[in-house]
C-alpha cells in the first residue's frame, strides 16, 4: 500500500470517528467509507470536520516553517551549545537526493487536502446555516490555496486533487501522477477567486484571535501567488498588477494595521483583536502549544551559565530570564548573522532573538535564543502559546513594497512604515533606488521583520533565483545546482507509487 493511501485509510477512519464522539461508544464501527450522510444532516458533525481542518493545519505548521525558513540563511552554519539537529541541518545545507530527500509522502499534506475538499464538497448541501455554510467554504478554499501554494513551491510538480476520497476499493485507484506546475497554479489562481466570491466583499473576522482564514488573508495570499507567477512562471507586469491591486485592497480593510509596538504582536497575553495579525495558528493552553521551536532554546543546565546583555549593567543568566524555559540549543546562527541583525536600535531583533554569551574572559558568544516564540509563564511552567501568524499586515506593506520594485515603481512608502515601526522617531528613511536596490532593501526588512516565521525562503525565491545564489552560502547551493530550488522525492515514494516522476534533476 502506498504511504498517500495509507494516511487516506486513517483519515476515512478517524474523521468521522472524531465527529461521532458525541454518539454511544456501541454506535461507533470501523468504516472504510466517510459517513457523508452524518455531515450532511447534523449541523454539529459538520462543524466538526470543519474545525478539525483548522487541527490539522495546526498540525503541519512545523512542515510549512521547514520549507519556507529553513532552506534560507538565517539559521545555516550557526552557534549551537550541543548536538546539531541533524535534519534541520539538512535544508539549510541543501543535503538533498533521491536517497536523502528530507520530506516524505509530501509533507504529510494530502490528508488536509482531503478534509479541505470533503468540506467543500458536503457544506453546500448540509444543514449547517447559510451563511455560516458560505463563509466556511470560502476559507477552505482559501486554505487550499495557501497549502498546493506551499507544495508547488517547495515540488513544483504535485498531484492535484479536488474531490474528496470517498471510498478505497483498490488501492491502485489511489495513484496519481504529478501535475504540471501550470495546472497547480491555475488551481491555486481559481480557489483564490473562489474564495473572494463566497466572502462575497465581507472583511470581518469571525473570531478575535483571527486564527480563522478570512478574506483579507485571501487577498494577500493574491498578492503572494501572483508575485511569484510573475517572477518566475512568465506572468510579468500583468500579474505584478494583479498583485498590487489585491495587496491594495487589502491594506484599505479598516480592521487591520501595524501594531505601534513590535512586540505586541507575539504578546500571547495580546492576542485578542491583535489588528497586525490576519491569519494565525491558534495555540492555547489545555488544548495544543506550539512545541517547533524546542531546538531553538537551551536546557536548564546551561541556561544557568550563559549570559544575556554581557558586559553591561543589565547582565544575568539566562535562567534568571527566563526561569521556566527548557530546550535545547541545536540550531543557531552564525556569527556573521548575528553580527549582521544584532542592531541595539532595532527593536524587532530583541523581541525576536537574543545573543547567549559564555561566562568566559571576553565573553565569547555561545548561542542564540528565539525568543519570539517563547510565551509566557502560568502556573509554573513556560506556557508556548503563542499563536503563530501565517500573514500579517507587515506582509502587505512588504508584498506590496515588493510589486512595486517589481513595476518599476517606488517601494518606499511601505518600506518606511515598516522602518518607522522598528526604529522609532529617528528611523532613516529609506529613498527609492534602482529596481535591484529597491528589492534588496524589501528583502533586508522582510528578513528582520520574520525571523522564525518561515519566510525568508519564500521571499529570496519569490525575489528571484539571482537573490537567492546572493544570499545561500555557494558552498551548499548555487546556480550549478539550481534543481535544487525543488525537493526530491524519497525513493519510498517512487517504488510505492508508478505513476510518480521524479523531480527534474535528481
Amino acid at each position: 500500500m502506498n504511504n498517500y493511501a495509507k494516511h487516506i485509510l486513517t483519515l476515512l477512519s478517524a474523521a468521522m470517528l472524531t465527529a461521532s464522539c458525541q454518539k454511544q461508544l456501541e454506535e461507533v464501527r470501523p468504516q472504510t467509507t466517510l459517513d457523508q450522510n452524518s455531515v450532511l444532516t447534523d449541523p454539529n458533525v459538520a462543524m466538526t470536520l470543519y474545525n478539525g481542518v483548522y487541527a490539522s493545519f495546526r498540525s503541519s505548521n512545523s512542515a510549512f516553517f521547514n520549507f519556507g525558513e529553513m532552506r534560507s540563511d538565517i539559521w545555516a552554519d550557526g552557534l549551537y551549545t550541543e548536538s546539531e539537529d541533524g535534519t534541520l541541518k539538512q535544508y539549510w545545507s541543501h543535503n538533498f537526493s533521491q536517497a536523502n530527500a528530507p520530506a516524505n509522502n509530501w509533507g504529510g499534506l494530502y490528508p488536509l487536502i482531503d478534509r479541505i475538499n470533503t468540506v467543500i464538497k458536503l457544506f453546500p448541501q448540509s444543514n449547517v446555516e447559510a451563511a455560516t455554510s458560505q463563509r466556511c467554504v470560502a476559507e477552505m478554499y482559501g486554505l487550499r490555496a495557501y497549502i498546493y501554494y506551499a507544495m508547488l513551491r517547495t515540488w513544483g510538480d504535485v498531484p492535484l486533487t479536488i474531490e474528496p476520497v470517498e471510498t478505497v476499493g483498490d488501492l491502485s485507484a489511489l495513484y496519481k501522477a504529478r501535475s504540471p506546475q501550470a495546472d497547480v497554479m491555475a488551481q491555486i489562481k481559481s480557489d483564490i477567486e473562489q474564495s473572494l466570491t463566497l466572502f462575497a466583499g465581507n472583511n470581518g473576522f469571525p473570531d478575535r484571535k483571527h486564527v480563522n482564514w478570512n478574506r483579507a488573508a485571501t487577498l494577500v495570499l493574491k498578492g503572494d501567488v501572483f508575485l511569484w507567477s510573475g517572477t518566475l512562471m512568465g506572468g510579468g507586469n500583468g500579474d505584478f498588477n494583479t498583485a498590487k491591486t489585491a495587496l491594495e485592497e487589502a491594506k484599505a480593510i479598516p480592521a487591520i494595521g501595524l501594531q505601534t509596538n513590535f512586540a505586541d504582536v507575539f504578546d500571547a497575553t495580546k492576542e485578542a483583536n491583535n489588528k497586525e495579525i490576519i491569519f494565525a495558528v491558534s495555540y492555547e493552553k489545555d488544548q495544543s502549544t506550539n512545541g517547533m521551536f524546542g531546538s531553538f532554546l537551551v536546557n536548564t543546565t546551561q541556561a544557568g551559565t550563559l549570559l544575556l546583555d554581557a558586559g553591561t549593567p543589565e547582565q544575568q543568566s539566562v535562567s534568571a530570564a527566563y526561569p521556566l524555559v527548557a530546550g535545547a540549543s541545536r540550531v543557531g546562527m552564525s556569527q556573521a548573522m548575528i553580527t549582521r541583525l544584532n542592531d541595539p536600535a532595532d527593536t524587532r531583533i530583541r523581541s525576536s532573538f537574543k545573543v547567549m554569551y559564555r561566562n568566559l574572559p571576553g565573553f565569547p558568544v555561545a548561542a542564540v535564543l528565539l525568543t519570539k516564540f517563547i510565551g509566557r509563564t502560568d502556573a509554573g511552567i513556560q506556557l508556548y502559546d503563542t499563536d503563530f501568524p501565517v500573514y500579517r499586515y507587515a506582509d502587505v506593506l512588504l508584498l506590496l513594497a515588493e510589486a512595486n520594485a517589481k513595476l518599476g515603481g517606488d517601494p518606499s512608502a511601505e518600506i518606511n512604515a515598516i522602518r518607522q515601526r522598528a526604529y522609532g522617531a529617528g528611523y532613516t528613511p529609506y529613498v527609492n533606488g534602482t529596481p535591484e536596490q529597491n528589492i534588496n532593501a524589501v528583502l533586508e526588512e522582510d528578513l528582520r521583520e520574520f525571523i522564525g516565521e518561515g519566510r525568508r525562503w519564500w521571499a529570496l525565491r519569490r525575489a528571484g533565483d539571482t537573490y537567492v545564489y546572493n544570499a545561500v552560502n555557494p558552498a551548499y547551493f548555487s546556480s550549478a545546482t539550481a534543481y535544487k530550488m525543488l525537493l526530491p522525492l524519497p525513493l519510498s515514494m517512487l517504488n510505492a507509487d508508478p505513476l510518480l516522476k521524479q523531480t527534474f534533476g535528481y
